[in-house]
């Protein structure tokens, strides 16, 4: 059956920061009896449409878990795969996005990328401009790594770590400039982070849903912002 089109949400304060984990692509593309890097290539092209969707909502930031240091184990082949998927996007997909305003950024170790793939981040990273709207790549990316490189840094510049304090760690983490997520959204039925922004997490409003990343659209994005919009944000107090 055909959902009808909801409109688009414009009660409340939409959040300033939401973070998504890209799940569910390789399940989309077995149930459909095609190749998983089919259900990569789909996953992939999702992320413009909901940019650009949480863009018009009044959004400014996104972040988006594509390549986890944990992927690193899945098969060559499909590793490969994704790479060279991810190298396309940024050639056809990201010029369109930055002309359109939105800015990138990647969150992530670009040493263990392959070169074309680290350079398309960086140049995008480096040619961006404004932050009406700014597109966070994590790639290449795990949450407990970041703690432990940003510890590194703050012990090594404070000398014995004597200055060291929760400022001083959020700074020196990849995410450092950008505000922690107001709502993480995990399609595909997972109910866990799996090593995504475990210290930015600390007060986001999780919201699971089983929709496939690939068939998250907008009636799902405002389904999910609505969700955030009607819960009570304590930080912490009873």
């Amino acid at each position: 059956m055909t959902r009808q089109k909801e409109p688009v949400r414009k009660e409340g304060n939409p959040p300033a920061h939401v973070a998504f984990v890209m799940d569910g692509n390789g399940r989309w593309a077995t149930s459909r009896g095609l190749p998983r890097l089919a259900g990569h290539r789909e996953g992939i092209a999702n992320v413009e449409k909901i940019a650009i969707a949480l863009k018009k909502r009044g959004v400014r930031y996104m972040t988006i878990y594509m390549f986890s240091t944990e992927n690193w184990k899945r098969p060559k082949e499909e590793v490969d795969g994704i790479f060279d998927l991810l190298v396309e996007w940024f050639r056809d997909t990201v010029p369109c996005l930055m002309a359109q305003g939105v800015s990138i950024r990647h969150y992530g170790k670009p040493d263990r990328l392959p070169s074309g793939l680290a350079e398309a981040l960086h140049e995008a990273a480096a040619t961006s401009r404004g932050d009406d709207f700014v597109l966070g790549l994590a790639i290449d990316y795990g949450g407990r790594a970041e703690i432990v490189d940003a510890i590194r840094s703050v012990v090594s510049a404070s000398h014995g770590g004597e200055h060291i304090d929760e400022s001083a760690i959020a700074d020196a983490l990849y995410t450092s400039g950008v505000p922690d997520p107001d709502l993480i959204v995990r399609p595909g039925g997972e109910l866990r982070l799996s090593n995504y922004m475990l210290w930015q997490a600390a007060y986001a409003e999780l919201y699971f849903i089983p929709v496939l990343w690939p068939d998250f659209d907008e009636l799902e994005l405002d389904r999910a912002l609505k969700a955030f919009d009607e819960r009570h944000r304590r930080f912490g107090g009873l």
